[in-house]
C-alpha cells in the first residue's frame, strides 16, 4: 500500500511540475546500405527536435549519388520510431535505402528502374526507403500502414518498404 502511495506521489508531482507526463525522447539507430554509415542519435527530447540532430540526419540521409543534402521533415523520424516500436523493435537498427533523391537521381533512376514517381516525395525530403533486418518485410510494412500517417509502399522483391509523410495511401 505503502509503495502504491509513493507512486501515485510521484506520478502527480511529475504532471503538476510539467504540466503532463513527460514524452519519452525521440532515439533511431540507422544503417545506410550505399554508404556504410551507421548513426545511433536522438533527434527529440520530448516534444522539442534537436535542431544539431536533425542536421546529422539531413546529412546522413543525403543524395548518395550526388552528395546534396536537404531538410527531412521531422515527422518522418517519429514515424520510422513509432514503427519499429510496432514490432517490437524499438532498439533495432533500420537499414536505408533510399532517403533524399535530387531531381537529377530521380531522373536517372526513372528511366533506368520501373515504379520510380515523376514527383516522388524523395525529392522533398519527406519519403524514406527502409527495411529492418530480423523483421518480416510484411510485419514491418503492416506497422507501418496500422500507423496511418503517410504513403506505404511495399515491395517484396527488393525487401523493403517505402515510408512517408504524404497523404495516407498504399501500393
Amino acid at each position: 500500500m505503502r509503495t502504491c502511495v509513493f507512486v501515485l506521489i510521484a506520478i502527480l508531482f511529475q504532471v503538476g511540475l510539467f504540466g503532463k507526463a513527460s514524452v519519452a525522447e525521440g532515439h533511431l539507430r540507422l544503417y545506410h546500405t550505399h554508404t556504410g554509415e551507421h548513426l545511433d542519435i536522438v533527434y527529440r527530447q520530448g516534444d522539442t527536435y534537436i535542431p544539431a540532430a536533425l542536421d546529422k540526419l539531413d546529412r546522413f540521409l543525403r543524395d548518395h549519388r550526388t552528395g546534396e543534402v536537404h531538410h527531412f521533415d521531422p515527422r518522418l523520424f517519429d514515424l520510422l520510431s513509432d514503427a519499429t516500436q510496432a514490432v517490437g523493435r524499438p532498439n533495432a537498427e533500420i537499414h536505408i535505402i533510399c532517403g533524399y533523391r535530387a531531381p537529377k537521381s530521380n531522373e536517372y533512376l526513372r528511366t533506368h528502374t520501373a515504379g520510380v514517381a515523376k514527383n516522388s516525395l524523395h525529392m522533398q525530403a519527406e519519403a524514406i526507403d527502409i527495411r529492418l533486418p530480423g523483421t518480416r518485410t510484411l510485419k514491418f510494412r503492416d506497422a507501418a500502414l496500422a500507423l496511418g500517417r503517410g504513403g506505404v509502399g511495399y515491395y517484396p522483391a527488393s525487401d523493403f518498404i517505402h515510408v512517408d509523410v504524404g497523404r495516407v495511401r498504399r501500393w
